[in-house]
């Protein structure tokens, strides 16, 4: 071993041979890159045999060239270098091989983002909702809770209010609050709007868990603008979709009284079954609506949805923290559909009940009855209130939303072939279990 290696020395410190020729520096060059197992590959790329070359073959490393022993060894280890970046990526080594790969930054436009921005920073401020109920199993008679549905909604204060939508929490024994963070928070319901479909919940979660998403004005949204929708469609929390507002001052019919909310924001945002509850955000991120309906036969999304607009919603939350509930004015009647009255070729809201305890009873508006001879005897038809038209039931509504309880308002009604105006003073309308 020793001979060896002083030989070796001596054959590095000599003078250097005649240089090798080009066609033997590419069969080492060949070497190098083979594969270091045996096998088909590796045989094809094998050394040529010393008697295939015309030229001496080195049967020993001390015989290559200093430079050429350098090249090889380089070439070498840069192969050895690619195959261990290979097997970390196989192995799922991710920082291993980390270390030998470049990743590009990707590059995003202006508006992108700007989307980007408002989905990071409006994202926590949107809860996931769990409606459950109580059911009896038909077999053991246990008494189980199981999820009846779900919704979305966001954060008002920091006190701990959640806005949603009515008919999410509706028939609920109990409800489940989930955060960004996936924390999840019994929640106990506040007060609720049947009428406009607005509900408020509370939690009792940390402050630096709650972010109150930030409140925008509806007042000024022009048709064309662009708004986003967050919410949890199918169960898919914290989905972001965009769109435009395709019309304003629409009317709606509330799910659970039918009453109609008027104002109401039409987008071509997709909202689907799951958004119910959401925020409508607008370009600054601010919040313009609450996403309550859809319009499609399917019940998915058609490009036309429905959000109750944040003038109307704030007013309404303002309300149910405060008080519990909220204190509309109601005349106390009972009035037929509206198709009704079109076929009798008339013009108005037909009363048809008018309970002597409510405010109309007590002014004195009549019913519709029947005669002893089985003859139906219409009630009187209420055609203006105040001075304004009233045309439908809807004509009602919007004028009564304007109006304040104790308010006494002039109710014009025609009565056979004549018209009284009759003044009736506003109640409030009864709790609602």
């Amino acid at each position: 071993m020793a001979a060896a290696s002083s030989s070796a020395a001596a054959c590095f410190l000599s003078p250097s041979p005649p240089p090798r020729p080009r066609h033997f520096l590419k069969h080492i060059a060949c070497a190098a890159r083979s594969p270091l197992s045996p096998g088909p590959a590796s045989r094809s790329l094998a050394l040529p045999s010393p008697s295939a070359s015309p030229w001496p073959w080195p049967r020993r490393l001390r015989d290559l060239l200093p430079d050429e022993a350098g090249r090889i060894l380089s070439s070498a280890t840069g192969s050895l270098i690619v195959a261990l970046a290979s097997a970390a990526l196989i192995l799922g080594d991710a920082g291993a091989a980390s270390a030998f790969v470049v990743a590009t930054p990707r590059k995003l436009q202006a508006d992108e983002l700007a989307t980007v921005r408002l989905f990071q920073e409006n994202t926590p401020s949107v809860v996931y909702i769990t409606n459950l109920a109580v059911r009896q199993d038909a077999f053991t008679l246990d008494v189980l809770e199981v999820p009846q549905g779900s919704g979305s909604g966001f954060v008002w204060d920091k006190s701990g209010h959640i806005v949603t939508n009515f008919h999410v929490i509706r028939g609920a024994s109990d409800l489940r609050v989930t955060l960004a963070d996936q924390s999840v928070y019994e929640a106990q319901v506040v007060g609720f709007d049947q009428d406009k479909d607005v509900a408020v919940l509370r939690i009792k979660a940390p402050n630096e868990k709650l972010r109150p998403i930030p409140v925008g004005v509806s007042a000024d949204l022009l048709v064309g603008q662009k708004v986003y929708a967050i919410g949890n469609p199918f169960g898919l929390d914290h989905t972001l979709t965009t769109g435009v507002i395709s019309g304003l001052r629409r009317e709606i019919s509330s799910a659970a009284t039918g009453r109609p909310i008027q104002d109401v924001i039409q987008t071509d945002a997709a909202i689907n079954p799951g958004n119910s509850g959401g925020p409508l955000l607008d370009s600054s991120g601010n919040l313009i609506g609450v996403n309550t309906a859809i319009y499609s036969p399917s019940g998915a999304s058609s490009g036309v949805g429905f959000s109750i607009p944040v003038d109307t919603v704030g007013g309404i939350v303002d309300q149910l923290i405060k008080f519990g509930k909220v204190t509309r004015p109601i005349l106390g009647i009972k009035f037929a559909p509206d198709q009704s009255v079109e076929q009798l070729g008339l013009s108005g809201v037909l009363v048809l009940d008018a309970p002597p305890n409510g405010p109309a009873g007590k002014a004195g508006l009549q019913s519709t009855k029947r005669d002893a001879y089985g003859r139906l005897i219409l009630g009187d038809i209420i055609t203006s209130v105040n001075g304004t038209k009233v045309t439908n039931g809807s004509d009602l509504y919007r004028i009564l939303d304007q109006c304040k309880v104790g308010e006494t308002v002039n109710v014009e009604v025609l009565r056979g072939d004549h018209k009284e105006k009759i003044p009736v003073i506003l109640e409030p309308k009864p709790d609602e279990s």
